[in-house]
């Protein structure tokens, strides 16, 4: 019997150092903080999956990891949020650093035809905002995948 794992993201879970600070900067973007967070993890509503923040160390040990100190620089992963225009790519930056990000990336045309830059969160999480021609942006606030 063959058995598959559904191709879907439900949460992403960000391991942070400070889960008060990181949690003022995701509200500082206009998150939705929602009620099913705690004192020990922050939940916030995305128009695609969940993003949760959790205290790095715990979350290592809840994946049977051994602690690691948050690394600068690349971590493998960048999140993306994608918005209808370049104009949006702009102020989706501005708005990360006037809450407490960083530009790693300051925006510009892409070589696949679209317009794009990166920031980081306080802990260091690189999130790409991206405006692709080719994917219009639906109804549900996600980017609409050629068939």
């Amino acid at each position: 019997m063959s058995r598959t794992v559904p191709a879907r993201v439900s949460l992403i879970t960000l391991g942070v150092t400070d889960l008060a600070r990181a949690t003022a900067f995701y509200q500082t973007l206009g998150w939705p903080l929602s009620s099913a967070s705690t004192d020990g993890v922050s939940f916030f509503r995305t128009d695609g999956g969940l993003l949760a923040l959790f205290p790095a160390d715990q979350l290592a040990d809840d994946a049977h990891l051994p602690p690691a100190p948050l690394a600068r620089g690349f971590r493998g992963i960048a999140l993306a949020i994608n918005v209808e225009t370049p104009a949006g790519v702009d102020a989706a930056i501005e708005a990360a650093v006037a809450a407490g990000g960083t530009v790693l990336r300051p925006a510009s045309a892409a070589f696949w035809g679209g317009y794009h830059g990166y920031f980081a969160d306080p802990d260091g999480h690189a999130w790409e905002v991206a405006h692709n021609p080719g994917w219009p942006i639906g109804a549900d606030g996600r980017p609409q995948l050629p068939v």
